[in-house]
């Protein structure tokens, strides 16, 4: 396989996921895309130089299998693992269910690593890149959003330490501090609703709005993210990269200058607690 090879976890439709295997395959990429289910990826059936496999990352047997396909492909080479699947959460922490936030932690941390870990001998064997796609809501304190941003700015520490455990290696790592851009994330929730004891069922529906994504925010057009995105990856860019709507603006927001005060000022806008009383 002469081209370059990228592996992308969780290429459903209309995902970040897709726009970033499109945008390689543009590049002239091999592009292993990958998804819990094949037949949601149609807009890369049938490409050139694409290989579709299914993949859950919280399922250690299928981990392999898909290492063991890429590996026979290539040679045992892979050039960049893009680890983007995830998913997205909203609840009031004092109405989380634990054992379900126990599944979000499986899916946005311990599968991302998983996958990480196991191709980790071929990524070493060409030099190449781990990618980890995070979230500007893992700097956040955001109402609703807190076992989400944990659970995205957990992985988000666990690859920076990585970062410096494979430099000896020869192999880069980059974490993209993603903003708001238009994705799957905000189809999840049509059926949102909080535990009917909760203390804060008098703003579901702003809660559920939120979820949904109709709370008036601004969202980059996926394409356009993720022409940037593997701009950066292909420059073998290190560290943090931000991008997306309000993603500068966050990370100005992390200068231990800017009073508390106005971050919670910020925070609580539009999510119903700004308007409890």
């Amino acid at each position: 396989m002469p081209s370059e090879t990228v592996l992308i976890t969780g290429c459903s439709d209309g995902g970040i996921g897709s726009a970033l295997a499109l945008t390689f395959l543009q590049r002239g990429f091999h592009v292993f895309a990958t998804a819990r289910d094949t037949t949601k990826m149609s807009k890369l059936k049938d490409l050139a130089n694409v290989t579709m496999l299914t993949l859950d990352i919280t399922d250690s047997k299928m981990i392999k299998a898909t290492v063991d396909s890429v590996a026979k492909e290539t040679g045992g080479t892979l050039d960049y693992l893009v680890n983007n699947a995830g998913h997205n959460h909203f609840m009031p922490i004092l109405d989380e269910n634990i054992e379900e936030t126990k599944d979000l932690f499986n899916t946005n941390v311990w599968g991302p690593l998983a996958v990480t870990q196991a191709f980790a001998p071929l990524v070493i064997q060409a030099k190449g890149s781990f990618v980890f796609v995070t979230s500007i809501a893992g700097y956040g304190n955001t109402p609703w959003m807190g076992t989400y941003s944990a659970s995205k700015r957990s992985i988000e520490i666990i690859a920076d330490h990585l970062r410096l455990e494979v430099q000896p290696f020869g192999v880069n790592v980059m974490m993209v501090v993603t903003g708001a851009v238009i994705s799957k994330g905000q189809t999840y929730f049509g059926d949102f609703a909080l535990p009917e004891d909760s203390l804060y069922k008098r703003i579901e529906g702003t809660i559920a709005a939120r979820a949904r994504g109709d709370d008036g925010v601004s969202r980059m057009q996926t394409a356009n993210y993720a022409t940037a995105v593997v701009d950066e990856i292909t420059k073998r860019t290190g560290g943090k990269f931000w991008y997306g709507d309000y993603a500068e603006t966050v990370k100005s927001a992390m200068s231990p200058t800017v009073p508390q005060e106005l971050l919670d000022a910020g925070a609580i806008q539009g999510t119903g607690v700004d308007t409890w009383n």
